[in-house]
């Protein structure tokens, strides 16, 4: 496990991670991390669309978390909380001193974990306990935990337990959402339809589901993804080169992409990044 610290004029904080035991890495698509702020300012992040599911356990104070999903904005307090796709983004703000546990699942490894049509999260930011039983005692024994090994042990055996007696994912939607994650969703989503021989209508419905997006939605939103860790890369190219690169037909298809998925423009994105690595609301 690795633990990084930061200083700075205005805040102090820290970062944990640790490779995932392997029975669980199939299912995330990252590490899991442990952050904490121990002085600094009240952060107002600016949380973007991104082909996985955020599972936060929460250790610190509530976190407010502002959605849109009936294309209005609402904000809600929550603890220990699970964020589906999304195709807008969503405000979060929490307190000057904070921390938690973030594990990003698949949407499939998701499905497995809760059981439930995975269209009902999208857009929508959900407390832990209303989805997990079990998820309050094991947020409560998290806090209690007095190191990041402890709190990691803890959260990976009681996610463990969880899927021993989940139901697997269709093998078919299995490889689609595989097929377009390595394509960077750039495939024809007809072709997929065609190599599993379903119709078009029988793929949308697998992939609300199981996945919660539309197999044309998801694909628009790994594409941006891509987009976004390029616009974040050090030594970033430009603009036009970065959209070209990623799918898109110019500079100005990017931008409106940005505007309707981020909220804001490439450049406004970039220049609201903050030391932590997040993106000011």
């Amino acid at each position: 496990m690795r633990v990084d610290r930061h200083e700075s004029e205005t805040s102090s904080w820290e970062v944990a991670r640790r490779p995932a035991c392997t029975e669980l890495r199939p299912y995330l698509m990252a590490a899991p991390e442990g952050w904490a702020q121990m002085r600094g300012t009240t952060p107002e992040l600016r949380e973007v669309p991104f082909p996985g599911i955020p599972l936060v356990i929460n250790i610190g104070e509530p976190w407010e978390v502002a959605d849109e999903p009936g294309g209005q904005r609402v904000a809600e307090r929550h603890d220990s909380f699970l964020a589906g796709l999304h195709t807008r983004p969503a405000l979060v703000r929490g307190s000057r001193e904070w921390a938690c546990i973030e594990l990003r699942f698949t949407p499939l490894g998701t499905h497995r974990l809760l059981g439930i049509p995975m269209h009902e999260l999208a857009n929508r930011t959900v407390a832990l306990d209303d989805l997990v039983p079990g998820a309050r005692e094991l947020t409560d024994r998290v806090r209690d935990a007095r190191s990041w090994a402890g709190r990691f042990d803890l959260v990976e055996t009681f996610l463990l337990r969880r899927l021993v007696d989940s139901t697997l994912p269709s093998p078919g939607v299995q490889w689609s959402w595989e097929h377009l994650r390595r394509t960077h969703g750039l495939a024809p989503i007809g072709a997929l339809a065609d190599e599993l021989g379903w119709s078009h209508r029988r793929l949308i419905a697998r992939f609300r589901d199981q996945i919660g997006l539309a197999p044309k939605t998801l694909a628009r939103v790994i594409r941006f993804d891509r987009a976004v860790t390029a616009l974040r890369s050090p030594g970033a190219r430009g603009l036009a080169e970065i959209a070209l690169d990623c799918g898109y037909f110019d500079q100005a298809h990017l931008n409106r992409d940005f505007r309707e998925l981020a909220g804001t423009t490439p450049t406004s994105f970039l220049a609201a990044r903050l030391e932590s690595g997040g993106v000011a609301a």
